[in-house]
């Protein structure tokens, strides 16, 4: 079975509710831009990517089930007000402020066509959503690729067979796409929109049977590794082990022994232009353990 996180298909989207994993599998229906906004703000959605993502896809179904205004600049003001209030869900979350200014430029070229109609400023914002959610998946897949590339390349482990990895906090996540529209995209992950990046590393890995375990930390204080993460990697048959964050120093002295751990792979809050990142607490520590 596929693991849903995002049900999307035209006029219609539905979200995992992360609260209520591992324990239990409820969908919330996602029928407007106000759902989307509580959906993000209460975490019941998570993940940069996918934070994004729910927020423009949450208008994309308002807009599709709702009559709107034949006048283009008419639209245009009520698309922007809309996306300004969604941005105010998690205002930090750089990519749902990316995803917002360019939505907004899509809609700002769109009134600027000649002949332009509330309709067809409609479809560009529509088309714009949905290419936004094509493209996040096919660069999760691609992160995943070059990133097991890299470990296998880089690494005695991975040059010399099955390899053991760490990781942290939650990068995964999955969209399923019932349109035909979206019918060659790869599903999997929690928390971007098709395959996971740190995460899709880990995937990619297994994929090519070149994973000998997996091994992700509870990440305290929200426990998105232990109610995510391990979630994840049992659903995808990966061999597991969720320890605790205080655990992680005691299972890298097995590095290049018993467990042939090669490498720890984790998200990225931010990444600055000089290269420096920002990641969810207890990132640091794993740095500063590794050998």
């Amino acid at each position: 079975m596929v693991l849903q996180s995002i049900v999307y298909e035209p006029g219609s989207l539905k979200i995992l509710n992360q609260l209520k994993l591992p324990h239990t599998t409820v969908y919330d229906t996602i029928n407007n831009s106000t759902d989307a906004w509580h959906a993000i703000k209460e975490m019941r959605t998570r993940g940069a990517p996918a934070i994004a993502l729910v927020a423009a896809l949450g208008l994309v179904v308002e807009l599709t089930n709702t009559t709107v205004s034949s006048i283009p600049e008419e639209l245009q003001v009520y698309i922007t007000e809309k996306i300004n209030y969604l941005v105010t869900s998690r205002p930090t979350a750089v990519n749902l402020a990316d995803a917002a200014k360019k939505l907004k430029t899509v809609v700002e070229d769109a009134v600027k066509i000649p002949g332009a109609t509330g309709d067809s400023v409609r479809a560009a914002y529509v088309k714009a959503a949905e290419r936004m959610l094509v493209d996040d998946v096919n660069d999760n897949v691609n992160i995943g690729k070059h990133g097991a590339d890299w470990i296998i390349k880089n690494t005695p482990q991975g040059q010399s067979g099955k390899v053991s990895m760490l990781t942290h906090c939650n990068t995964g996540y999955e969209a399923l796409l019932n349109s035909s529209y979206f019918s060659n995209l790869p599903r999997r992950s929690l928390a971007t929109a098709g395959y996971g990046t740190a995460l899709g590393v880990i995937r990619a890995l297994h994929e090519r049977q070149l994973i000998k375990h997996a091994f992700c930390t509870e990440t305290r204080p929200y426990n998105q590794g232990s109610r995510l993460t391990a979630y994840e990697l049992v659903h995808d048959g990966i061999p597991a082990t969720l320890i605790t964050d205080s655990m992680a120093a005691a299972l890298l002295r097995l590095r290049g022994s018993t467990e042939n751990l090669a490498a720890i792979v984790v998200g990225a809050d931010r990444v600055a232009a000089n290269g420096d990142t920002a990641n969810k607490i207890g990132t640091y520590a794993l740095v500063r353990t590794c050998p």
